[in-house]
C-alpha cells in the first residue's frame, strides 16, 4: 500500500497567479496549507491536494422529513446548494486555469489534481476556504486467519452469540425490507451466500445500476468484484445465507455496496465518493442519483489508527448520513490491548463504533480501547470480531479476526430492529440508545469508565435478540409461498418475490422454490418474476400470528444458443477470452483455442454481450437481439492508453544482460546512466534507476516493494513495471544490463536473473526488459512455472506509467497471465526529432547557451540548450509546432515545424539594436 499518494502534473505558476486574484481571508493563508502539502510541493512542482471550504449545509430541517425518499433528497438539496454557491468562484478560476478538479457536495470539498504551490497559495487566501490538505490513504486492517469455531444450532457461534438465531424464531425479524451497505473492497456479489440477497439481483437477472459503485474502477467489468476479499467477508457476516452456511445476523435484508478501498488501501477520493454515492447512489456511468435508493445502514471496517488523536476528515459525510436516516456503523480498530487506541473514523462522536469479543466472551486483545473524541464512551459496544466465518471471493468461507469483523454485527442488529420495528427507521439516536441499553455489562475498568460504560467493552457486549425485544414492534402474521414453472411445474430458484402493503420486502426463493416472510398484519400485493420468465400476480391478507400461502407459477420464455469466434484488431483468434451476457445470471464462458465460443439456453430478449481478454486487448460490448440460434462474431479492440501507446505480444524474444550491476538483498535500488536518451511519455531521460523489486523509472530511486494497480500517484512513476513485485536478489541472483546496436538503433537491457521472491526463496524467474532508442519497450520472461501462480504474475504488476501518475497502459496485475513463451511489447505514438544550429546572424559563429523552445500554442511541451557548436536536438510527438530560440541581448527567433519525422530547423539570431 502506498502511504501517502501524491500526484504530479503540471501547472503554470504564474498563469494561475495571474488567474486567482482572491480577496483578502481573515486567518493567514500559510496557516491553512497542511505542513505535509509544504513539503510535498517542495519536493514536486505540483500535487494532489483537498480544498475544504468554511461553510457547511445546515442539514436541521432536512432530516426531521417524515418520508423517507424526500427526506434523503432535502438532505442531498441542502447540501449541494451549499457547495455550489461557496465553492462557484473556485471552481470558475480553477476552469479557467485549465486545473483538473473534483467537487464533493457532501463535505463540501474540492479535490484538485495536480495543483502547484502557487495554485494552493492563492487559494489559501480566500476567505471562503477553510483548509487545504495532502492526500492520505486509509487502510482496511489485513484479514488476519482465525480457526472456525463449532456451529452453534446450526448458525455461527457470533450470530447465536448475540441472540440474533433466537430474533428469528421469537420476532420473526431477519432484515426484511431493510437494505444494508458497505464501503469496504468490494463484494463477489456471485458468492452463493449473497448472490440471493444483492439488490441488483432482479430474479435472476443483474442490474447493478444504483447498486453498485467503483470509483476507481478498479473491477475488470461493471459487476460487483473483491480484489481484497475484506468486503465479501463483511458482507457475509451482514446477510449471508446459503443453506447450511448461515453465516449471516440479517439473513433476509437485501445489500449493496461501494468499493470505497482499491485493495488493501482506500484512498480518501475513493472513501469520500463512495460515502457521497451511499448517500444518493447513481447509475454505472455516475448518473442519476436516488436519495430514494440509499440503503438504511451503511457498515465501515476501514480506518486509521491514529491513538488519541481524533481525525475529523470524513465527520462531515457522517453527519450527511445521520440526517438522511443512515445508520453509521464503524470498527473501532485494532491496535490494542492500550487504551487511547480508538481509530477514527470509529472514535467520532458521530459513529458509532464496535469494539470485538471472542467465543469466550473475552474483549480482543488486538481491539481498541478509547476514550474517544471528547471522552466519549469508545467502541460503544463489542461484538463478535474473533474467529468469524463467513464468505469469501471464489465461492468459499474463512474465519477472521479483527473489529472488521465485529461491526457487521452490529450493523446487521439495526437491521433486525428496523424490519421488526419500521417506525424505528431512520431514528438514528433511538436506535443507538435501544442497542446501549440491551448490551450486556461488562466489569472492564482498564482504561477507565464504569461497569455499565467502559472503554474496553463500551455499553457492553451486542445483544439483538434483546434490541429487536425492546423495540417498538407490532402484530404479525407470515406469508409464505413457492414459485413454479407453469410449464412443468419445477421449482423456480433465485426468482424474486416482490410484497407491497403496510410494509415492503423483496425476497428471493431458495432452491425448492419457497419463500416466507414474517409481516405486520394487513393486505399485501405480491409479484413474482426470475431471469427467463414472465411475471405472476396475486393478494394476500396478513393476519396476526396466522400463516397465508400464496403460490405463483411463472411463464418460462423460449430459449436460444448464442456463439460465435472472438478476434483481436488484427483479426486472429483471442484463446482465453471471456464471454459474458451482461446482467443475468448465465454463467461467463471461455472461447477456445480457435476463439470460438458458445452459450446455450439463452432466453429470447436484448442483451448486452461483453467480452475480455486482458493484456493487449481492451473489452468489447456489443448488443444482441436474441429471437433464435444467434451467430456473434466480437472483435476486440487494441489497448491503448491516453498518451498514444499501445500494447502487442510476439513470440518470445528474451535479451540477457551482459554487465552485473553492484545490486543486491531486498529493496534496494541503483542508478545506471542510459547510453542514448531515452523518450518516454514526452519526456526525454538520460538515466535510469533499477530496483530489485522488478521496475525501472527514470525520475528517483525508488525501492517501492508493494505493487499496486496503475497508474498511480505514488512513486515510483515515469516508470516500466516488467514483473513488480517483492522480489529478492541473493546469493543466487543478479541483475545485469547489456548496451546493443548503433544509432538509431540502440537497445539497453535491464535483465533480473534467477530472481527469487521475499520469504519464498523456493521461487526462481528471469525477467528481461528492453528499451529501444525509437520508444519502444519489451518485456520478456523465462523459467517461469506455469503451475505456479506467483511465479506467472498473480502478485506483480505488468505495465507502462507516466511521469505523474496519471497515465499508464497497464497489462496485468495480480493475475497469473505471463508466459515464457511471449513478449509483451510496448509501441509508442510516433515521434521525430528536430534539430538544428543556432548562430550569430551577424558572423555566423555559433550560439552556445541559447534556449530552444516547443510550445503547442501558448504551452511548451520541450526545451533544450544549445552546445558549445550551437547545435540542438529533441525528439517530439509527430505534431505542429512552434520552435523558438532565445538568448540574452538577441531577438527571439520563431519558426512553425510539423514535425513527421527528423526536421532541421537553424536559426539565425539577430543581436539586439541591430537591423
Amino acid at each position: 500500500m502506498r502511504g501517502r499518494s501524491w500526484l504530479a502534473a503540471a501547472t503554470a505558476a504564474l498563469a494561475v497567479s495571474a488567474l486567482f486574484a482572491p480577496p483578502a481571508a481573515a486567518e493567514p493563508a500559510d496557516t491553512k496549507i497542511e505542513a505535509a502539502l509544504v513539503d510535498a510541493l517542495e519536493v514536486k512542482d505540483s500535487a494532489d491536494f483537498w480544498v475544504l471550504f468554511t461553510e457547511q449545509a445546515d442539514l436541521g430541517p432536512a432530516s426531521a422529513v417524515a418520508d423517507w425518499a424526500a427526506r434523503g433528497q432535502a438532505v442531498v438539496d441542502a447540501l449541494r446548494s451549499t457547495a455550489d454557491r461557496s465553492q462557484a468562484a473556485v471552481r470558475a478560476d480553477l476552469d479557467a486555469a485549465n486545473v483538473d478538479y473534483q467537487p464533493y457536495f457532501i463535505a463540501n470539498a474540492l479535490h484538485v489534481k495536480g495543483g502547484s504551490e502557487a495554485l494552493a497559495e492563492s487559494l489559501a487566501k480566500r476567505a471562503e476556504v477553510k483548509e487545504i490538505l495532502a492526500p492520505r490513504t486509509y487502510s482496511l486492517p489485513p484479514l488476519t486467519p482465525g480457526q472456525v469455531q463449532a456451529t452453534v444450532d446450526a448458525v455461527e457461534w457470533g450470530v447465536a452469540a448475540i441472540g440474533a438465531d433466537d430474533a428469528w424464531a421469537d420476532f420473526g425479524a431477519r432484515g426484511e425490507g431493510i437494505v444494508v451497505a458497505n464501503i469496504d473492497s468490494g463484494v463477489a456479489f456471485d458468492h452463493p451466500a449473497l448472490v440471493g440477497k444483492y439488490r441488483g439481483n432482479t430474479g435472476g437477472a443483474f442490474d447493478h445500476n444504483h447498486n453498485w459503485f467503483d470509483p476507481s474502477r478498479v473491477c475488470p467489468s461493471a459487476a460487483p468484484c473483491d480484489n481484497n476479499g475484506h468486503g465479501t467477508h463483511t458482507m457475509g457476516t451482514m446477510v449471508g445465507g446459503d443453506g447450511a452456511n448461515q453465516i449471516g445476523v440479517a439473513p433476509g435484508a437485501r445489500w449493496i455496496a461501494a468499493k470505497g478501498c482499491e485493495s488493501s488501501g482506500c484512498s480518501e477520493a475513493a472513501l469520500l465518493a463512495s460515502g457521497q454515492w451511499v448517500l444518493a447512489p447513481t447509475d454505472l456511468a455516475g448518473q442519476n442519483p436516488r436519495a430514494d435508493l440509499r440503503p438504511h445502514i451503511v457498515n465501515n471496517s476501514w480506518g486509521s489508527s491514529n491513538g488519541a488523536v481524533v481525525d475529523p476528515w470524513y465527520r462531515a459525510t457522517v453527519q450527511a448520513w445521520r440526517a438522511a436516516g443512515i445508520f453509521p456503523s464503524f470498527s473501532n480498530g485494532n491496535s490494542g490491548p492500550s487504551c487511547n487506541t480508538s481509530g477514527s473514523p470509529g472514535d467520532n462522536t458521530e459513529s458509532y463504533s464496535s469494539g470485538a469479543f471472542d467465543v469466550n466472551g473475552n474483549i480482543a486483545s488486538f481491539s481498541s480501547r478509547g476514550p474517544g473524541e471528547n471522552g466519549d464512551i469508545k467502541p460503544n459496544l463489542a461484538a463478535p470480531g474473533v474467529n468469524v466465518r463467513s464468505s469469501l471471493p471464489g465461492g468459499g468461507y474463512g474465519a477472521n479476526n479483527g473489529t472488521s469483523m465485529a461491526a457487521p454485527h452490529t450493523s446487521a442488529t439495526v437491521a433486525l430492529m428496523w424490519s421488526a420495528a419500521p417506525s424505528l427507521i431512520g431514528d438514528i439516536a433511538r436506535t443507538s440508545e435501544l442497542l446501549d441499553d440491551s448490551a450486556v455489562d461488562v466489569d472492564a475498568l482498564t482504561c477507565g469508565g464504569t461497569v455499565d460504560d467502559n472503554h474496553v467493552f463500551g455499553e457492553g457486549k451486542l445483544n439483538a435478540h434483546a434490541a429487536v425485544d425492546r423495540s417498538p414492534r407490532g402484530p404479525v402474521g407470515t406469508l409464505t409461498g413457492a414459485v413454479t414453472d407453469s410449464a412443468t411445474g419445477t421449482p423456480v430458484a433465485s426468482a424474486s418475490v416482490t410484497i407491497t402493503g403496510p410494509s415492503n420486502r423483496t425476497l428471493s426463493t431458495g432452491a425448492n422454490g419457497a419463500y416466507s416472510s414474517t409481516l405486520p398484519v394487513g393486505d399485501y400485493a405480491v409479484a413474482a418474476t426470475a431471469f427467463g420468465y414472465g411475471q405472476a400476480t396475486g393478494t394476500a391478507t396478513v393476519t396476526e400470528g396466522q400463516t397465508v400461502t400464496l403460490d405463483l407459477a411463472i411463464t418460462p420464455a423460449p430459449r436460444a444458443e448464442v456463439s460465435g469466434v472472438v478476434r483481436n484488431a488484427q483479426g486472429e483468434a483471442v484463446p482465453g477470452a471471456t464471454v459474458q451476457i451482461l446482467g443475468t445470471p448465465i454463467a461467463p464462458v471461455t472461447s477456445g483455442a480457435d476463439g470460438a465460443y458458445s452459450i446455450a439456453n439463452v432466453p429470447h430478449g436484448t442483451y448486452q454481450v461483453r467480452a475480455t481478454a486482458g493484456g493487449c486487448n481492451d473489452p468489447s460490448q456489443v448488443e444482441l437481439v436474441v429471437d433464435g440460434a444467434e451467430a456473434l462474431d466480437i472483435t476486440l479492440p487494441a489497448r491503448r492508453d491516453s498518451f498514444g501507446h499501445r500494447c502487442a505480444l510476439t513470440p518470445s524474444s528474451y535479451v540477457e544482460g551482459d554487465t552485473p550491476l553492484a545490486l543486491t538483498g531486498d529493496d534496494a535500488a541503483t542508478t545506471v546512466d542510459l547510453p542514448f536518451p531515452f523518450f518516454y511519455y514526452g519526456s526525454t531521460y538520460r538515466q535510469a534507476h533499477v530496483s530489485t523489486n522488478g521496475h525501472v523509472n527514470f525520475l528517483a530511486r525508488s525501492t517501492a516493494f508493494g505493487n499496486v494497480g496503475i497508474p498511480a500517484t505514488g512513486a515510483p512513476n515515469a516508470a516500466v513495471y516488467p514483473f513488480w513485485d517483492d522480489l529478492l536478489i541473493d546469493a543466487q541472483a543478479r541483475v545485469l544490463t547489456k548496451a546493443a546496436g548503433t544509432a538509431p538503433n540502440r537497445t539497453f537491457t535491464v535483465e533480473w536473473r534467477n530472481a527469487t521472491i521475499f520469504q519464498q526463496t523456493a521461487i526462481r524467474i528471469d525477467v528481461s526488459v528492453t528499451l529501444s532508442e525509437s520508444g519502444g519497450i519489451a518485456m520478456s520472461y523465462r523459467g517461469l512455472d506455469a503451475a505456479n501462480p506467483r511465479e506467472t504474475g498473480n502478485s506483480a504488476t505488468v505495465g507502462i506509467e507516466n511521469a505523474t501518475g496519471t497515465v499508464a497502459l497497464q497489462y496485468s496485475l495480480n493475475a497469473p497471465v505471463l508466459s515464457n513463451d511471449t513478449t509483451i511489447r510496448f509501441v509508442p505514438p510516433p515521434s521525430g526529432t528536430v534539430s538544428g544550429v543556432v548562430t550569430d546572424a551577424n558572423d555566423g559563429q555559433p550560439v552556445s547557451g541559447a534556449t530552444v523552445k516547443v510550445l503547442t500554442g501558448t504551452s511548451t511541451v520541450a526545451t533544450a540548450t544549445t552546445g558549445a557548436d550551437g547545435a540542438y536536438s529533441l525528439r517530439l510527438l509527430t505534431g505542429d509546432y512552434t520552435v523558438e530560440a532565445a538568448k540574452q541581448h538577441y531577438v527571439t527567433g520563431t519558426s512553425a515545424v510539423a514535425v513527421d519525422g527528423d526536421e532541421s530547423t537553424d536559426f539565425a539570431l539577430r543581436t539586439r539594436g541591430r537591423s
